[in-house]
């Protein structure tokens, strides 16, 4: 099926899904999760995740993410930037130990099954922005704390990544035909946040500025959609996720008078077409072939998937004088492993740290615990007291 036929299909079934999923009470994403397992190579097999639809899912995310910090508050941020980075800290290390531990338990080498905690390490918060956004609880202390830790959680994530790599002794992730090298990806990294810096504090209001006064319709949209994929490119290329450079671009032209017209204009465009391609093309990835041979390693690896963060986060969270519910709230909201895990099983595989069946098999689980992670993140934000409730969205003033 050519690419305009496939996208006309997948933006009707991903419609009529979503508009399923909010009338039997799930979060949307879910169904559109599930158009891409029953459209893909999982069920019938009709569309494949080629480039072009690749290419849309990575703007989706992009858009997702600017939008997620464009809705987001900059001082609940700072306020629980302490208690983000023990979250992503404490909910790091129990995925590493218990996956790592039942990967042993199935015969793999200690590099592997350090490689699989470490590709279970990861957090992908875009599941959780958009369920955050359904239920009007991104600008929250809960919310402002799983977006933090998400971002500790991938600096933290590609450090792991980058020492695997180091201690296979393989070229890796390359940088300009290089091997990467751990302390310059670090220095990179640190750079890229003093950039980043910048940006939200004086260089994006300046350039927003200017885009008013260009000659264009719809010229600050314009420019804010430069500044959010400019952002993205350039924490894709110090070796994080770009939804880490997309989401502090929306931080940044919140920070403008800007914000309004801008989420205005940049929700339609995300949600149109690129959103649902972003959800879709997680299910487009998913692949039954070596199930029937593997089914209990992917139940036990799905559990502890889930829990490890369930577990690690919410324990981190209450360390920092969080509650039991606003605990269970932030350690469902960092379950989702998405386009993150995603992305560090597929270095693994390049690597040569897996084969081809038990790559599969971590590509299962990490749809499974995406797939699980929204419904997690509902019920805990449904079982906040109602005195909680009440303050969704966290008034600041």
């Amino acid at each position: 099926m050519n690419f305009i036929g496939a996208l006309c299909l997948l933006l009707i079934l991903t419609t009529l899904a979503g508009h399923l999923a909010n009338r039997i009470g799930i979060p949307a994403v879910i169904g559109q999760i599930i158009v891409g397992i029953i459209v893909g190579p999982a069920l019938l097999n009709w569309i494949h995740l080629d480039s072009a639809l690749n290419l849309f899912s990575q703007i989706g995310v992009i858009i997702l993410m600017f939008l997620g910090g464009l809705e987001s508050n900059l001082k609940l941020l700072r306020k629980y930037l302490r208690p983000a980075i023990i979250v992503a800290i404490v909910g790091v290390i129990f995925p590493v130990i218990m996956i790592g531990a039942a990967a042993l338990a199935y015969s793999f080498s200690p590099l592997e099954a350090a490689f699989i905690g470490v590709v279970f390490s990861a957090t992908s918060v875009s599941i959780s922005v958009a369920v955050l956004r359904d239920y009007q609880a991104l600008d929250t202390k809960e919310g402002a704390t799983i977006l933090g830790a998400a971002v500790a959680d991938d600096i933290i994530g590609v450090i792991l990544l980058s020492i695997m790599i180091s201690m296979m002794g393989t070229a890796g992730v390359k940088t300009s035909g290089a091997p990467t090298n751990l302390l310059v990806v670090f220095t990179e990294q640190i750079a890229f946040f003093g950039g980043t810096y910048l940006m939200v504090r004086w260089i994006v209001p300046y350039l927003m500025r200017i885009g008013e006064r260009l000659l264009m319709t719809s010229s600050v949209t314009i420019t804010s959609m430069v500044i959010c994929l400019g952002m993205a490119w350039a924490a894709d290329a110090v070796g994080l996720s770009g939804a880490v450079g997309a989401f502090f671009a929306g931080i940044a032209v919140a920070h403008t008078p800007y914000r309004a017209t801008i989420e205005n204009h940049m929700e339609p465009i995300g949600y149109a077409v690129f959103v649902p391609l972003f959800f879709v093309s997680i299910g487009l990835n998913m692949s039954l072939d070596h199930l029937g041979n593997s089914i209990v390693f992917v139940a036990v690896l799905t559990f502890l998937a889930c829990v490890s963060k369930l577990l690690g986060c919410g324990l981190g969270a209450l360390m920092n004088g969080f509650n039991i519910h606003s605990s269970y709230m932030i350690g469902s909201g960092m379950i989702s492993r998405g386009e993150m895990g995603l992305i560090t099983a597929q270095i693994g595989f390049s690597s040569g740290l897996l084969s081809g069946t038990y790559y599969s098999d971590l590509i299962l689980v990490i749809i499974l615990s995406t797939l699980i992670a929204p419904f997690l993140l509902k019920h805990a934000i449904r079982r906040l007291p109602d005195n909680d409730r009440a303050n969704l969205p966290l008034d600041m003033d």
